[in-house]
């Protein structure tokens, strides 16, 4: 079984007498520095000169520093830019500054995992990463409640990497609903894993062929989107509170009937295998090797994608249905976004 750590087994003190500095302000990064802040946690955004977000942040009442100057005044700096974002900004801003004694952290283990950062040895390094879009991070902290999130020690300097850690999540909110202890390795292997197979690579392509199926079939797109996409928020809000067991209680017999049937048929051995090689190619490094030059070539093949994923009819039909239910609060992502 897991090791989780609720609010009884952290020391608050800990990173109340730390100097947190939090690299980025986007979903993680406002989360991270807005709920610290309210802990009591003295800390500072650090930002690229003309961010966008410089402002922002300011107008939320923090301390705003260059990225060179977090590091230096720092003695705990999380990384919370994008992962393919980190390596340079570590090389030029990070490192110079970070002397012994001090702390790395991640909210993701990627760059870890593939040693492109490699901290000194005589820095503590460690993760604390919530189980949650930043946003919900904050909005249940301001509730008095918490998201679970993970956390790990990938150097233990100090001999206080861990605890210091579990008081970071403390004053993040994340005690409050539980934290799993896990390691770089384990976390970004499935955490990439979940990504592709199942919540986005494996989803959007299951939804898409479904749509594609009804329409090439002669069945209006209107209904096609309903039935691939629009319902699936029902389902899986019922497996979020409940598991599988509660979602087929829930729907009608005939639903469950066809999810016993049906599964089978789409999810074969043949897709198992195709997963297994999925995560081989993370566990080897072939996975990340690939995106980071790809990366470094300008993403061509990813903006193309992107491009003609947005372009696609699922896309331009569901756009219409939600403007017609301003009740789910919809957004439109325009391709070039």
């Amino acid at each position: 079984m897991a090791n989780i750590f609720y609010d009884k087994d952290a020391d608050p003190s800990l990173i109340k007498s730390k100097k947190v500095a939090i690299f980025g302000y986007g979903s993680q990064g406002h989360a991270h520095a807005l709920n610290l802040r309210d802990s009591g946690i003295e800390v500072v955004v650090a930002l690229r000169p003309g961010s966008k977000s410089w402002t922002l942040a300011e107008a939320q009442g923090l301390t705003v520093m260059e990225m060179d100057q977090a590091a230096q005044w720092a003695d705990t700096v999380m990384l919370l830019t994008p992962d393919t974002t980190q390596p340079a900004i570590y090389s030029a801003f990070i490192a110079p500054h970070l002397e012994s004694g001090k702390t790395l952290m991640f909210a993701h283990g990627f760059n870890i995992r593939y040693e492109t950062i490699k901290p000194p040895k005589d820095v503590d390094v460690s993760m604390v990463a919530p189980k949650a879009p930043g946003h919900r991070v904050r909005e249940l902290y301001v509730r008095g409640e918490g998201t679970p999130s993970l956390l790990a020690v990938h150097q233990d300097a100090s001999g206080m990497a861990k605890e210091n850690a579990i008081s970071y999540a403390h004053a993040l909110g994340t005690t409050r609903a539980g934290v799993v202890e896990t390691t770089f390795t384990e976390e970004t292997e499935t955490d990439l894993f979940g990504e592709q197979a199942v919540l986005c690579g494996g989803v959007s392509g299951l939804v898409k062929a479904g749509f594609e199926v009804l329409v090439e079939a002669g069945y209006q797109p209107e209904l096609a989107y309903f039935e691939c996409m629009h319902e699936l928020k029902l389902i899986v809000d019922l497996m979020y509170r409940g598991g599988l067991n509660y979602m087929r209680y829930s729907v009608s017999d005939t639903a469950e009937h066809g999810d016993y049937t049906g599964g089978p048929k789409i999810v074969t051995e043949e897709t198992k295998y195709v997963m297994h090689q999925m995560l081989k190619d993370i566990q080897d490094g072939t996975y990340a090797e690939g995106w980071i030059k790809e990366n470094e070539a300008g993403r061509p093949w990813f903006d193309e994608q992107r491009k003609s994923e947005q372009d696609h009819l699922i896309e331009q039909v569901g756009a219409d249905l939600r403007d017609m239910m301003p009740f789910v609060d919809p957004v439109t992502v325009k391709p070039g976004d």
